[in-house]
């Protein structure tokens, strides 16, 4: 996969989410070419965002709804805890039923 495939991928995963705007800036585009450099596989950026979302879709209700997520960068503290621990099998399934649920 070339970079600029690497980078394009990201920006669809990243478009895809619910509640994350429809820009993708040329500071998350460094981002996604800096995943690309340190050589983090899609599937585990598709599971950062995804994680990060479901945390943000399936907050209580009853409390104020969050802005719409402005950049990348807001889902790299994710994408690191993940590579620290990597979710479980199965987890991905269940990430994707609650954030459809919530749509």
């Amino acid at each position: 996969m070339t970079p600029q495939d690497y980078i394009r991928a990201v920006r669809e995963i990243y478009i895809q989410m619910p509640n994350t705007s429809c820009r993708f800036s040329r500071s998350d585009r460094e981002l996604a070419q800096a995943f690309y450099l340190r050589g983090i596989p899609i599937h585990i950026v598709r599971s950062a965002l995804l994680l990060g979302t479901a945390r943000r879709v399936c907050r209580n209700p009853a409390t104020a709804p969050l802005p719409p997520v402005r950049s990348l960068h807001y889902f790299l503290p994710i994408l690191d805890e993940i590579l620290l621990q990597p979710l479980p099998n199965g987890h991905l399934q269940y990430l994707e039923s609650k954030i459809a649920s919530h749509r």
